[in-house]
């Protein structure tokens, strides 16, 4: 192999019927085909990622492994694919990018298996890595400071990295268009129909990802710290190009989409709506109730027309008090009009929550109760999601950081008010009580009482009413379920469901909050 290689590596974090396409290491890919040799690495369909990058790497003098890592339970599995690259090849530069690393840098980079940060939007600062050393030379990366390194290190926008034992941060990278990146190369995966698989849309599920970042500011968005609350959409002519790949090359019948924020604004959903309306995919995205609740019945008509089937709307919270505590944006209002709405022309919505926050957790989670009983009342098929609130770095106001080099770096020293400090190395994001932090799933100012109370709902509320999306369970045992929940959830006594419990060993359902599609 004459060009240096380049292994992109996702480490595990999904059960295996919830494996979808790595979007984030096809981008890399993308812009690495044709000047590098690259190849993709899944922890979630090989299970021994390590010993395979431990492989490609056997007999090759130049290369370079990128890890992107998400907060929670891809830690780990990064720092032990990171830890055996080091251990056995001291002389190749490792580099991490994704939301870990972009939220929390300094810890990121705080590790002795790390040379590089990527912050942000990785596609253009890993390609000037790559050109800064043609050759990957080992003297000159991760290794030495030498003036050559250090030169090549600074000129590199988004970057954050270690000068001996400081960590720099490099200024931030400008945010750029998805159309201004080439088209992901599926077949860089080793057997790419691993990745289209069935859900509840279709037998052959893909993913795309059509819209980058969010204009919205919500507080608790780690969107916000990764973006800068910037927005980018795909136009209609590149969505139309891959939405024909992905159906007649790889057979989809149906698309995830993973945008931040599908719906920008409703000028610009009609002509990404009208190529959906064309291709009629049975789809899922991400939306904002405000949005939604602003469309013309024209528009509305146009969703239904695409086979829109379900959107995951972030309604957080039962109060316009606490929305606005959140700078959501919205309103409680168009919550209500967006449930009626989805009702009317065949859509079910996934509504999320935010609970337990640390200003009024109690009072505020009971409020939350009563009204989600209020939306099923108007749409008995939308689906709710329960998640514990989670502070995270914001690029704005006194929650960042200007750095000397210029970088705007997202801070947060402590986890809520009063919580704990956060955790300075990536060993210490990989345990497992901040795991259960960072995936919204326990905080540290709730009660056991209180935390036991919203899980019990959440069991109640979820055999009383189970999922669309889980495919598998037979009729009789969600039947059977319904009728054991619908006296707790008529009465209001959610405490101690044991016989649910019970009924759901014997009669798994899928849990949307910790599972794909």
């Amino acid at each position: 192999m004459t060009r240096p290689l380049v292994l992109l590596v996702n480490p595990s974090m999904a059960k295996p019927r919830g494996v979808r396409l790595p979007l984030s290491l096809l981008a890399l890919g993308a812009v690495l085909e044709g000047r590098y040799e690259y190849r993709i690495v899944d922890g979630n369909v090989d299970p021994h990622p390590d010993k395979t990058v431990l492989q490609l790497l056997t007999g090759v003098r130049h290369a370079l492994v990128g890890i992107t890592v998400m907060p929670g339970p891809q830690v780990a599995p990064a720092i032990a694919i990171a830890t055996a690259v080091r251990r056995a090849r001291p002389d190749v530069p490792i580099a991490w990018g994704g939301y870990f690393p972009t939220l929390y840098p300094d810890s990121a980079i705080n590790a002795p298996y790390v040379d590089y940060v990527v912050r942000g939007q990785g596609e253009d600062t890993l390609h000037r890595l790559l050109e800064a050393h043609p050759d990957i030379a080992p003297s000159d990366v991760g290794r030495r400071s030498d003036s050559t390194r250090e030169t090549a290190a600074i000129a590199i926008t988004g970057l954050t990295w270690k000068r001996d034992s400081e960590i720099v941060h490099n200024p931030a990278r400008a945010f750029r268009p998805p159309d201004t990146y080439p088209v992901y190369s599926y077949d860089a995966l080793e057997d790419v129909d691993t990745y289209f698989r069935p859900s509840f849309l279709g037998r052959r599920t893909a993913v795309h990802q059509a819209a980058i970042g969010c204009r919205f500011r919500c507080e608790f968005c780690g969107v916000v710290s990764m973006f800068g609350g910037k927005t980018h959409l795909q136009g209609p002519e590149r969505l139309d190009h891959v939405l024909k790949l992905l159906s007649t090359r790889y057979r989809a019948d149906a698309v995830q989409y993973y945008d931040h924020n599908f719906f920008d604004r409703e000028v610009t959903s009609i002509p990404i709506l009208e190529v959906l309306a064309r291709h009629r995919l049975p789809w899922w995205c991400y939306a904002r109730a405000d949005t939604l609740a602003g469309f013309s019945t024209a528009t509305w008509e146009l969703l239904r027309t695409s086979q829109l089937r379900m959107a995951y709307i972030g309604a957080e919270a039962a109060s316009d008090e606490m929305l606005r505590a959140m700078r959501k944006g919205s309103r409680v209002e168009h919550t209500l009009e967006v449930a009626e709405r989805c009702r009317a022309f065949g859509i079910i919505p996934e509504f999320s929550f935010v609970v337990g926050g640390p200003e009024d957790p109690e009072g505020e989670i009971e409020h939350t109760f009563r009204f989600i009983k209020q939306l099923k009342r108007i749409h008995p098929a939308c689906e709710v999601i329960l998640y514990f609130y989670s502070p995270t770095p914001q690029l704005s106001g006194e929650q960042s950081r200007l750095d000397d080099s210029g970088a705007r770096i997202p801070i947060l020293e402590q986890y809520g008010p009063g919580g704990p400090l956060l955790p300075t190395t990536p060993e210490g994001w990989a345990d497992p009580r901040w795991v259960r932090y960072v995936c919204h799933q326990d905080a540290p100012w709730l009660t056991p009482a209180l935390r036991e109370r919203v899980q019990d709902f959440a069991r109640v509320l979820s055999c009383r009413f189970p999922t669309v999306q889980d495919w598998s369970t037979p009729r009789w045992g969600k039947w059977i379920l319904q009728h054991l929940a619908s006296w707790r959830y008529a009465t209001a006594r959610y405490d101690r469901p044991r016989e649910l419990e019970f009924a759901r060993r014997l009669i798994p359902l899928r849990e949307p909050q910790r599972e794909s599609i």
